[in-house]
């Protein structure tokens, strides 16, 4: 009886410790944490998310934040890789700039707090050994011992990879560490649409008496930057032929759009569709979530409704898709004249598109 009584002890014991360890392992990996500096538009941030994921999977980090400007990393957390949030206009990151030698922190500083929660802290500002870099490291390392990695957003020249890889090449040379090859998954949905966001689509489209059982194509003729913008009869002309083939064309038109495009120019996008302007981005989300087709430019726009996984027509004209081409498991890229693109409309294109809309 005795042994047997040992032997349950014995046993009892085995668990507890195996149960200890792995708890201790699981608040480990919960507070070997890492955050992502990102100071740009939505595009940029939709394109940090493979490195997001690259991150959690090869290092075992128990979540990565984003620090950027909330109106477009908001809508990440719950539907993305991303776990939570910091807003960049909330913290004194200028501070960071300042000449090394004179900078300088008092116990309690809200910059230490800022940082003292991370083990990895990966950077688009500042350039490697720049004030910037060398004042984040100290400031990290007031709390606790941090990686801090700095990386470039804006690729080389020649660069022939995807803008993604090269985020992830930048930040295995850097690390120094051994990790295995990771290539990103083109066809994955970076980002997915809650139930919540469907149902706010479908009240955005009620609200101009657009039936969301019907086939419909978003269409958003607008880009950050003019010279990447195509021509606006291309657009026109492909919103007409859909709506002749009893399909439902709706632009999208942001503030960009809305102060760049002229009166007369926006009167004849309302003359071809009904046309949805000043929504937020969560709305932008729902409404892409219940489209059956999207068409834009190299654009913020686009690339979320490829990480959506709605079926995309990207239309790139100076900027290279190689380089920069909407990941998700839908994307058909069309190029056009880098010289001609915002000056002239292109029959061609306009057929090249149809083509997949129609199909």
């Amino acid at each position: 009886m005795r042994e047997v009584d040992k032997f349950t002890s014995d046993g009892q014991e085995d668990n507890i410790l195996s149960l200890l360890k792995e708890k201790g392992d699981e608040l480990a990996r919960v507070s070997n944490r890492g955050i992502i500096l990102q100071p740009g538009a939505i595009g940029d941030c939709i394109l940090t998310l493979p490195l997001v994921e690259f991150m959690k999977e090869c290092l075992g980090l128990g979540g990565i934040d984003i620090l950027g400007h909330t109106e477009y990393i908001g809508i990440l957390p719950g539907r993305a890789c991303v776990d939570g949030i910091r807003s960049i206009d909330s913290i004194d990151l200028h501070r960071l700039f300042t000449e090394r030698k004179t900078f300088d922190l008092a116990d309690g500083d809200p910059l230490i707090n800022t940082f003292s929660d991370y083990t990895w802290i990966v950077t688009f500002l500042g350039e490697p050994d720049s004030d910037f870099e060398q004042n984040l490291i100290f400031t990290a390392h007031c709390s606790r011992s941090a990686e801090v990695i700095t990386l470039s957003q804006k690729p080389p020249e020649k660069l022939s990879t995807h803008i993604t890889d090269f985020y992830i090449e930048q930040f295995v040379a850097q690390s120094n560490l051994s990790l295995r090859p990771w290539r990103v998954r083109r066809g994955d949905c970076l980002i997915k649409a809650t139930k919540a966001d469907v149902n706010r689509g479908r009240e955005v489209l009620e609200d101009i008496d657009v039936d969301f059982s019907e086939k419909l194509v978003v269409i958003h003729p607008g880009s950050g930057g003019v010279p990447k913008r195509c021509h606006l009869d291309n657009f026109l002309s492909v919103a007409r032929e859909l709506v002749s083939n009893d399909i439902k064309a709706l632009f999208l038109l942001g503030p960009a759009e809305q102060e760049q495009f002229s009166d007369e120019a926006i009167k004849n996008i309302t003359g071809v569709a009904k046309c949805l302007t000043d929504l937020s981005l969560t709305e932008v989300l729902g409404l892409l979530s219940c489209a059956d087709g999207f068409v834009g430019n190299d654009s913020g726009i686009t690339h979320l409704a490829a990480a959506l996984g709605v079926s995309t027509l990207a239309v790139f004209g100076p900027t290279n898709p190689d380089v920069y081409r909407p990941i998700g498991p839908s994307v058909t890229v069309f190029t056009g004249h880098p010289v001609a693109f915002a000056k002239e409309p292109s029959e061609e294109l306009q057929q090249e598109l149809l083509k997949v809309l129609l199909a």
